[in-house]
């Protein structure tokens, strides 16, 4: 290209960037936006309206936890303690390099299109139509496919964590029917409608992700541990990397980075907020995981849900509940990039009722709910989804799709967002997501899938499809009549 040309081009695209970051400094997401500067100080604004970088905090560190909380420890007994841990920095570091690789895309396909005069006042923009606009049609087609069927699978999670928790308070009705209920519960999310009107939910969200990661930690100290407590993991393969793809899982819930960053009055500032969110999840996972293992060792093997092996107290109530109002909100988390995708098919995304939303979100809540039913394997379908969706979704395109948007010479020039401080170099960036993309598909998909998989359908083998109470005690036979004595 021309020295010319190329100065030329590079003052287009820097004039592009500057509108786009006054109209983010005025706020983003146009009606939505202009609300939450008219009631600046009314209760609905402080309650409903989020937007700030503390929103996107809160949301990002909520949504990350959740119910794999309660099934770390078990990765722990596949893994052993000093591996546990290791993969969790690991992970946890990875997950945050590809979320910031999303926020990158995303300004930069908002920047390019701000310069081409598209108003996303009434849109949101979602993480498939920033490959398409970046990369093309193939990779609109791939993203649209992954993120729907991760997303799909992780609302499923919940429901079937719903059930699992709210048996070890009342086991009167079993985990079947419990999904039901649950299933029409989390239904009504479709009347949140968007990720603006998440910033109580997701402070609370937080908190009753907090309590009961202590309560995990303490009760399981002060427990001390089992009589005749081992630790033997790792013992097999299989298992090993099933627990690894859980936690690959547990790292990956940034499928709706892109949902969080429109939502932010200011998106550029999103950069750096999920690896913090991931450094206070860290002060969660790590000290619960490490201490209900310290206590129980391999009788987790057979417990995939942590609040199994804990005796039952007023505390361990309190905990099971927050838990089932947190997966009520992660579940319209996983949920609402969904709804959006299923509003743009039918042609209601832009409409201002939130009834008709409603009304045409409800579809999508059917198929979960039936999911739940079928496959209630609380534990091994983490590893599963882990090892075959979130692998490719928030690791392995990410890193790809950002290596091809600025593989020219021209690209890295007008880049919108130039390489991190920390890691100043295209070459480097370049070499950071090759390692991304060959770890996550050689040993997350390839060793991973094979391993989560083997357990998965191993679980299917014992249980069944349709399992009316998956790794339920079993009923207690009713005690032999005395003999009669005959004199």
């Amino acid at each position: 290209m021309p020295p010319q040309t190329q100065a030329e081009e590079a003052a287009i695209v820097a004039s592009g960037i500057a509108a786009f970051n006054s109209e983010m400094e005025q706020g983003s997401g146009g009606k939505e936006a202009d609300g939450g500067r008219d009631s600046a100080f009314t209760m609905k604004s402080l309650l409903w309206h989020g937007g700030s970088a503390w929103d996107a905090w809160f949301s990002c560190a909520s949504n990350q936890v959740a119910q794999v909380l309660l099934t770390l420890p078990y990765s722990f007994s596949q893994l052993g303690m000093l591996s546990g841990v290791i993969l969790q920095l690991f992970y946890g570091i990875m997950g945050s390099w590809t979320a910031y690789l999303i926020s990158v895309l995303y300004v930069e396909y908002r920047t390019r299109k701000e310069m081409e005069n598209v108003s996303f006042s009434n849109h949101v923009i979602q993480w498939y139509e920033v490959l398409d606009g970046l990369l093309g049609r193939y990779w609109k087609a791939a993203g649209l496919a992954f993120n729907c069927t991760f997303l799909l699978f992780g609302s499923v999670i919940q429901l079937i964590a719903c059930a699992s928790n709210i048996y070890y308070i009342n086991d009167r009705l079993d985990k079947r029917t419990w999904t039901y209920i649950f299933g029409a519960c989390c239904a009504t999310t479709v009347f949140i409608p968007s990720f603006h009107n998440y910033r109580l939910w997701s402070f609370l969200g937080l908190g009753m992700t907090t309590y009961t990661a202590w309560y995990l930690t303490i009760a399981a100290v002060v427990h001390g541990q089992a009589e005749g407590v081992a630790h033997s993991g790792p013992t097999k393969l299989g298992l090993y990397f099933t627990g690894a793809t859980n936690i690959l899982y547990t790292f990956g819930g940034h499928a709706v980075t892109v949902e969080i960053m429109h939502a932010m009055w200011r998106p550029q500032k999103f950069k750096y907020i999920y690896l913090l969110a991931t450094l206070y999840v860290f002060t969660l996972t790590l000290p619960s995981a490490a201490a209900v293992y310290w206590a129980f060792g391999d009788q987790l093997l057979t417990h995939s849900n942590a609040f199994s092996l804990l005796p039952r107290s007023g505390w361990r109530d309190a905990a099971v509940i927050l838990m089932l109002i947190h997966q009520f909100i992660t579940f319209g988390f996983a949920c609402t990039p969904l709804y959006f995708v299923w509003e743009k098919v039918i042609g209601v995304h832009d409409t201002r009722s939130i009834c008709l939303r409603a009304l045409a979100r409800l579809p999508v809540v059917i198929p979960i709910w039936f999911l739940a039913i079928i496959f209630p394997f609380f534990g091994p379908i983490n590893s599963a989804v882990g090892a075959l969706l979130v692998s490719f979704t928030v690791y392995i395109i990410p890193a790809l799709a950002h290596m091809l948007t600025y593989r020219t010479p021209s690209a890295r020039q007008n880049a919108a967002e130039k390489p991190p401080f920390f890691l100043p170099s295209w070459a480097a960036m370049y070499a950071v997501n090759a390692f991304v993309v060959g770890w996550v598909l050689v040993v997350g998909f390839g060793i991973g899938g094979w391993a989560s998989m083997t357990n998965f359908i191993k679980q299917v083998d014992t249980f069944g499809l349709f399992a009316k109470c998956y790794q339920c005690p079993k009923p207690q036979p009713p005690p032999a009549p005395a003999p009669q004595q005959h004199h």
